[in-house]
């Protein structure tokens, strides 16, 4: 081997190793960040992620009138559920109010959009296609997280398999939740 050819070889080698180096790197930055438990400070979603889901897909919940609601996952239909509480007039009807609108801007897609209501419908609230009354169920209310109040109402997010995945506080933003939809919903 002549001297010109072992600088080049060394190059090529050490160019190798910084290439090989840079594939792994970004691997185990990942991993230490994975199993450190780091989590970034803010989520591309708006309502809060509930970890683990809470499955309501073994219970049955029963409309008004008292037939069985159908989960029917096949439908790839998602749900915003209220646990609507007693005596809930005022801030009922305005989460009504609000959760139709949201629903109307669904325009196309609305109709993969149910809308549970657990409890009793305020008079008031605008009635629409997709809005499910349904009667309280202890089971699925002690199942809830943060089950609100008569002056405040969270809103959940129901993946089409019956798992609630998502949770919104009392006093939501229907933005927030309708752009948490469009990406849900397809």
């Amino acid at each position: 081997m002549t001297d010109d050819t072992r600088p080049s070889q060394l190059k090529s080698r050490l160019t190798l190793l910084l290439v090989v180096a840079m594939f792994f790197s970004s691997f185990f930055v990942a991993a230490f960040l994975r199993f450190t438990g780091w989590q970034p400070g803010h989520t591309k979603n708006v309502g809060e992620l509930l970890q683990p889901p809470i499955d309501l897909s073994a219970k049955t919940l029963r409309r008004a009138d008292g037939s069985a609601y159908a989960w029917e996952p096949a439908q790839n239909r998602w749900r915003l559920l209220v646990a609507a509480p007693e005596g809930c007039a005022t801030a009922c009807g305005k989460v009504l109010d609000e959760l139709h609108r949201l629903w109307l801007t669904q325009g196309r897609k609305a109709d993969s959009l149910d809308v549970l209501w657990m409890g009793e419908v305020p008079a008031a609230g605008p009635r629409f296609r997709r809005l499910v009354a349904l009667q309280s169920d202890a089971a699925v209310l002690a199942a809830l997280p943060d089950r609100g109040r008569a002056d405040a109402v969270p809103l959940y997010v129901v993946d089409p398999g019956g798992f609630v995945a998502l949770r919104y506080p009392a006093g939501f933003d229907p933005a927030g939740v309708k752009k948490d939809l469009g990406k849900l919903i397809k």
